[in-house]
């Protein structure tokens, strides 16, 4: 008797959490509209398929109803060679390029650089996060095979799995709430036209999330897009804010004992350095860390104006350089590489955006086929990281992996003996130094600028 109320009261639990979960697309596609494209969809034994069409934009299958906190599982299909998504929190506005579908994606896709799981934000802000940081993650997806894909969206947590393995785990709060819909992605090549991609066992959950939501894989970096704030985790991995987004604290001029009283301007947790005619640290001048440091992890975003020049500097030694012009350190060349004269400059374009300047032109070593960097834009916001750890230097614009280097090499040294450089004493290579916003003579805003030290 005990053994058969143990067995009714299980079978009522396990009933009781399946009904907690819904079929997305209630068996039809009566709560579905299509958007933007002409790309065609159908629906069979509860088989969603979005067939590539030649001609048409981006085409989306979204539903009609919108959606903020939720888990979203799903299993998905694709032939080899094409792109796709499945678009959350995404809106479609009259006054938003005509009612372009924008907002979260997570990507699906075969190409080589393998970025299945990953979260674009489609016509917006482009990759949030690309799975550039770990091999497991880029590795769970499995051409030509069904793929089962998880979502967790709650309050500005986004986080992906495929096939159980964690993929993005990404921070922000752009977009509270919006459709989820299916996209089947433009195609270059009409040869492409009736490849396939396909949807099955499409549910979601949106009441009691917290008692279904997965633990975080610790060997994933959270990305994070606060504006000026730091998340749990990152302050419980040793990040702190190099700039509160108020005051000066921090930070003084290169050359000063203060922080410049001209030139440099904060609004809105914003920090500006305002134009004044291209010159070299003419105005306010550049502006360094108070503190030094040796190891060291440096995030943050900066926006250019047309045709501006900037840099990011490091290991710096103000007292270098008491003359005219900036101080010296190594740099994360910031430049508008299409209206400054400087991109043409110096040897190979090793003064273009994301370059360390004069010595290692910025490449793209984090897509397969793929020779450009992902620069966003003069006027978008765009994320520079710097990654110093036992001699080893990595720079990384909006999350592709763009220089790396020695600094204790003969290599590293050889390069500095045939640059500008070549008269600085162990340039780049003292054992600590400041960190350094450089003023260039051109408006250039920066945000969320945190560190971290190991």
């Amino acid at each position: 008797m005990r053994n058969g109320f143990v067995i009714v009261f299980c079978l009522l639990v396990f009933l009781l959490s399946a009904q907690e979960w819904k079929n997305l697309l209630e068996d039809n596609l009566s709560n579905m509209e299509k958007l933007n494209g002409t790309a065609e969809y159908e629906y069979e034994d509860g088989v969603l398929i979005g067939i590539a069409k030649a001609g048409t934009p981006n085409t989306f299958m979204a539903t009609k109803n919108e959606f903020s906190d939720f888990i979203l599982e799903f299993d998905v299909l694709i032939d080899n060679g094409m792109n796709s998504g499945v678009q959350f929190r995404s809106l479609s506005k009259d006054e938003y390029f005509d009612g372009r579908v924008h907002g979260y994606q997570v990507e699906i896709e075969t190409s080589l650089r393998k970025w299945a799981g990953g979260i674009f934000d489609e016509a917006r802000r482009g990759w949030l996060y690309p799975l550039t940081r770990s091999d497991k993650s880029a590795d769970a997806f499995r051409p030509g095979e069904w793929n089962h894909i998880r979502l967790e969206a709650v309050g500005p947590y986004i986080q992906t799995w495929v096939n159980g393995i964690q993929c993005a785990r990404l921070v922000d709060n752009m977009t509270p709430k919006g459709f989820i819909a299916f996209q089947v992605h433009s195609i270059g090549d009409a040869k492409h036209a009736g490849k396939k991609v396909r949807w099955k066992n499409i549910r979601i959950l949106t009441e009691d999330l917290e008692e279904h939501l997965m633990k975080p894989d610790p060997s994933i970096a959270q990305i994070s897009y606060l504006h000026n704030e730091l998340t749990p985790y990152e302050i419980n991995h040793g990040w702190r804010l190099l700039w509160d987004g108020e005051t000066t604290e921090g930070w003084r001029g290169a050359k000063l004992d203060e922080f410049p009283e001209k030139g440099w301007k904060m609004e809105d947790g914003i920090l500006t350095v305002l134009s004044s005619g291209g010159a070299e640290s003419a105005n306010g001048g550049d502006i360094v860390t108070i503190k030094e440091y040796s190891d060291f992890e440096l995030e943050l975003d900066f926006k250019i104006s047309k045709g501006a020049n900037s840099g990011i500097k490091y290991f710096v030694d103000p007292e270098l350089n008491k003359g005219e012009g900036s101080a010296i350190g190594l740099e994360f060349q910031i430049l508008d590489d299409e209206n400054h004269p400087d991109a043409k400059e110096g040897k190979n374009g090793n003064r273009t955006v994301g370059s360390l300047y004069d010595l290692i032109r910025a490449d793209n070593y984090s897509e397969a086929n793929r020779g450009s960097k992902r620069f966003n834009g003069g006027d978008q916001w765009n994320r520079a990281r710097i990654l110093v750890k036992d001699g080893q230097v990595e720079h990384w614009l909006n999350g592709i992996k763009v220089v790396s280097f020695d600094r204790h090499s003969q290599l590293f040294k050889a390069l500095v003996e045939k640059s500008k450089y070549e008269n600085w004493e162990n340039f780049g290579r003292i054992p600590s130094g400041h960190l350094l916003l450089q003023d260039h003579g051109d408006e250039v805003s920066f945000k969320n600028i945190k560190v971290r030290e190991f």
